[in-house]
């Protein structure tokens, strides 16, 4: 049976490959070298990891100030109308307690003054067109529709 296997001409002797490369210069695992293994392929640096955190925390820092920055001044703005719809209802509740000596009518500008006693008086007649105003000044305001009033101009020493 020996003899039959040795002469049996489908199976050839396999001759045993030799690889050209040399052993020692090739990795088990290139995919695991922290550098690049072939002449070809792209340069791997080590990173400098409080750097990159270093930048990503300045990124941060800059988006966020931006952001409050942004707050800052949306909360200046609301406090600044606050402020203006504040004095028109006290300017308003002034003009409601005043006496008024006709009907105001709707888009008409009128004029709010102080008497000497404290009493307050809304007016027809501008603090300009008087000759000698007998009243201190208060506020020049338009009366709307929906029966507030728009105050266009104010003695900023009461207000």
């Amino acid at each position: 049976m020996a003899e039959e296997e040795k002469n049996n001409p489908e199976e050839e002797p396999k001759e045993s490959f030799i690889n050209p490369i040399d052993k020692d210069k090739v990795a088990d695992n290139p995919h695991m070298l922290p550098y690049a293994h072939t002449i070809g392929g792209a340069e791997i640096k080590p990173v400098d990891k409080g750097k990159v955190k270093g930048r990503a925390m300045s990124a941060m820092y800059e988006q966020t100030n931006m952001d409050l920055d942004q707050i800052r001044q949306q909360m200046e703005l609301l406090a600044k109308q606050a402020k203006i719809i504040h004095d028109r209802v006290k300017i308003s509740e002034l003009i409601y307690t005043a006496e008024i000596n006709f009907e105001p009518f709707i888009g008409q500008t009128y004029y709010l003054y102080e008497r000497a006693n404290g009493k307050f008086v809304l007016s027809l007649v501008a603090p300009e067109e008087w000759g000698t105003p007998p009243f201190e000044y208060v506020a020049t305001m338009l009366l709307l529709s929906d029966h507030t009033w728009d105050v266009s101009d104010k003695n900023s020493d009461r207000f």
